[in-house]
């Protein structure tokens, strides 16, 4: 019956004339397929209803106005690129000549990043010049190409030249957290949202005077603050408020709800809101001080999530990254309903399942970074890579 769903709605697509293709999206799929609801049969209606409403595809933002398709855009560049990330990654972990029997890839769609179910060879096949298919004794094996091994070796001579940077964003983090300790394993986990080397498990311990590594109750290892640095503790918000003042005060907004039965224009509720949203709580505060489910707590977890995003490469990170952080930041499960009242400092992006937070400020009107980190550029270059073929690059 699936196979009968999609194979109709497939041929009404192609009935359907397209004078100029247009850059596909997932927000832009579902669109085509919620046009096509009226054309099927009842059943089929159905049941592509029901798909179109699940988590794996319904937007998190609900209301089409507030989306912003260049930053949607963002995450379908990601999507595409998946096999790419993951496969480098994990071929690059393995001892040269770095490959894998084909038999062996085609389990690990997980770590290698293709759908499950699909051909690993067909997923290579599409970056030709990073990715291939040599036959070891008949074997046919996934391995890097002389060109992506040359690219990796770059990576790492990069990850060596900003590894100070990478120190210094890894101890305000651990001064985000509340007892000054993350477990290694988290880290690891976010190592390519923090622009981490894959190995910097083993070179905190080039850093005794910033780390210490120590074993937790549960058995963990954790990443330790050695010393505190005052000046380590201004968040980009303060730093960003003595620049420009103004910008930042637009920025923010907690509201004072009140009843209609208090007539105020929009000047007073302006103000009235401004008293209450300023002065704004620093994230380098003591979380644990502050009454939940007060005025205060909510900007501080707000800030948190501002600062958070503002030490990564990118300058936004999936929901599921954050609240890997969920007990060191001291996040509730209320940061949804939180995040999307600051509409003008952050946009949310993806599916109910699987979203992403962006810092709004940090990306200009064509969804590119206003200031790139050296590790983004370097990705640019990566895929520019990954999407021409032998010929072209001949």
């Amino acid at each position: 019956m699936a196979r009968r769903l999609f194979s109709a709605t497939r041929a009404l697509l192609r009935a359907v004339p397209s004078p100029s293709p247009e850059p596909s999206s997932s927000a832009a799929a579902a669109a085509a397929a919620a046009s096509l609801l009226p054309l099927l049969p009842c059943k089929r209606r159905r049941k592509l209803l029901k798909k179109l409403n699940s988590p794996r595809v319904a937007p998190i933002e609900p209301e089409a106005a507030r989306r912003v398709p260049e930053l949607d855009a963002v995450l379908d560049r990601d999507a595409a690129f998946r096999f790419l990330a993951r496969a480098r990654s994990f071929l690059a972990s393995l001892p040269p000549p770095h490959r894998i029997p084909l038999a062996e890839a085609g389990k690990l769609y997980r770590e290698l990043g293709f759908p499950r179910g699909r051909s690993v060879s067909r997923a290579a096949a599409r970056h030709p010049l990073l990715f291939h298919l040599p036959k070891i004794d008949s074997v046919p094996h996934l391995a890097l190409t002389p060109l992506m091994c040359s690219l990796l070796e770059e990576e790492r001579r990069l990850h060596d030249q900003l590894l100070p940077t990478r120190v210094r964003a890894v101890r305000k983090l651990l001064m985000l957290t509340d007892h000054r300790r993350i477990p290694l394993a988290k880290l690891h986990h976010c190592r390519a949202v923090l622009g981490l080397p894959d190995d910097f498990r083993d070179r905190v311990r080039e850093f005794p005077d910033d780390f210490r590594v120590a074993v937790d109750p549960d058995g963990r290892h954790v990443l330790e603050l050695v010393r505190w640095d005052p000046a380590l503790a201004v968040s980009a918000l303060e730093r960003d408020f003595v620049v420009d003042e103004r910008r930042v005060r637009r920025t923010f907004r907690f509201a004072v709800p009140h009843s209609r039965s208090m007539p105020l224009d929009a000047e007073d509720a302006d103000r009235l809101d401004a008293a209450t949203t300023f002065p704004l709580v620093s994230p380098y505060t003591s979380g644990a001080l502050l009454r939940p489910w007060t005025p205060e707590a909510e900007k501080y977890r707000v800030g948190v999530v501002h600062e958070f995003l503002s030490l990564t490469v990118e300058k936004r990170a999936l929901i599921h990254h954050i609240f890997e952080f969920k007990e060191e930041l001291g996040l509730t499960r209320h940061m949804y309903a939180s995040l999307r009242k600051q509409s003008r400092a952050f946009y949310l992006a993806g599916t109910e399942m699987n979203w992403a937070v962006f810092l709004r400020d940090a990306y200009g009107g064509d969804g590119d970074l206003r200031e790139k980190d050296p590790l983004v550029l370097f990705n640019d270059k990566l895929q520019r890579y990954a999407c021409m073929t032998k010929d072209g690059f001949q």
